[in-house]
């Protein structure tokens, strides 16, 4: 009997559990505001899961410095680029950008869209439900989210 060949997976994101918590840390003591900041990491090609895999391996919060923080985020400038520098200078690559929802939902926005800029998981982190989940933006694919 022929077997079925499994369904294609899709992206993944692997965040440890140390980095989860300070990222839901960060956006606990934002609020109202939006969090922000990048996840640094390795890029590794799955053919076999249909995506990449993404392995966090660094958190690098940044100030949101948006007109309307408790809508929307805006990295600074000036700090985002010395986060890029700084896990540069550490052996790894953007895995991800982070921000978080204060009142949710844990989808992204038609803001978050439009300023999506890298080809990196985009996680949003709603304080409402609790919930973490990553997106491919700005078409806002899911990604599969491992945190552990």
């Amino acid at each position: 009997m022929p077997v079925s060949p499994s369904p294609a997976c899709s992206p993944s994101l692997h965040l440890p559990g140390p980095l989860a918590a300070e990222l839901w840390a960060q956006a606990r003591h934002e609020v109202p505001r939006e969090c922000v900041g990048v996840l640094g990491g390795v890029q590794v090609a799955r053919p076999e899961r249909g995506g990449p895999e993404w392995r966090a391996r660094a958190l690098y919060p940044l100030r949101n410095v948006s007109a309307r923080p408790e809508t929307e985020y805006e990295a600074d400038p000036g700090e985002l680029l010395r986060a890029l520098r700084a896990l540069e200078a550490a052996g790894l690559e953007l895995a991800a950008l982070y921000h978080s929802h204060p009142r949710g939902p844990a989808r992204p926005s038609d803001t978050d869209r439009r300023r999506a800029a890298y080809d990196v998981p985009y996680l949003i982190a709603d304080l409402a439900s609790g919930e973490l989940r990553a997106f491919l933006l700005p078409g806002g694919e899911a990604v599969e989210l491992r945190v552990g």
